[in-house]
């Protein structure tokens, strides 16, 4: 068990690749994909949940399901800047995290993030609104916490950093869905029946954040590749 920050784990750079590599084949290959994307999901919605906390309104439930999908419920004003940005908060929540896990890891941060994503996760199983909700968040939480109390730094680093990369490529999958297949529910729609933006203006909000969130994420992953070609 470890809370404070430990230098880079030795061997980490060792791992950059192979951990690329099995993301790659995660995201790319369907079978895989649709099992492990509820991971994106489940960010996406606490990205909803977290940020209208922090906007001032409650946090009531979180569901997931089979499909994958899910949504998020906050009770406040129906309109205003909090509904705004915590509707706004889902797409780009995944990548954010997902780079936060990879600079994390690089800096020797992973055991204190596991902490406190375990914490988090934690804190969120009482909005759970469904039994296969109830089970994703179970299992994600228990593997957090294990992996934060038994796990070696090396383990724990290759994970938040592979987690991480997963995290941020499957944030652009996602974003790719909902551009590919128009929804009045979706969040960019619900966005411009919100404000006087039009839906593809809440999509390319959307874009920017991923390519910041891409750009801090890929900075270590090459220096990590570049000592091993060095």
């Amino acid at each position: 068990m470890r809370l404070q920050p430990d230098a880079t784990p030795e061997g980490l750079g060792t791992w950059a690749l192979v951990v690329l590599a099995v993301v790659a084949a995660v995201v790319l290959l369907p079978p895989l994909w649709r099992q492990a994307r509820v991971l994106v999901t489940v960010v996406h919605e606490l990205g909803h949940g977290l940020v209208g906390v922090l906007c001032g309104r409650r946090f009531t439930g979180i569901v997931l399901r089979g499909d994958m999908s899910g949504h998020a419920v906050t009770v406040g004003p129906a309109r205003g800047a909090g509904r705004v940005l915590s509707t706004w908060a889902g797409y780009p929540a995944p990548a954010v995290v997902g780079a936060a896990s990879v600079q994390a890891a690089d800096a020797g941060w992973a055991a204190p993030l596991l902490a406190a994503t375990a914490l988090v996760l934690l804190l969120s199983l009482v909005r759970v609104r469904s039994w296969y909700t109830a089970v994703v968040m179970v299992v994600v939480t228990a593997a957090t916490g294990a992996l934060w109390w038994w796990g070696s730094g090396s383990l724990q680093a290759a994970v938040v950093l592979g987690t991480g990369s997963f995290l941020v490529v499957g944030a652009w999958r996602h974003l790719g869905a909902v551009l590919s297949r128009p929804s009045p529910s979706s969040d960019p729609s619900v966005l411009a029946q919100l404000t006087w933006l039009p839906r593809w203006g809440w999509i390319f909000s959307f874009a920017v954040a991923l390519v910041a969130a891409t750009w801090w994420a890929v900075s270590p992953l090459l220096e990590l590749a570049g000592g091993i070609a060095g």
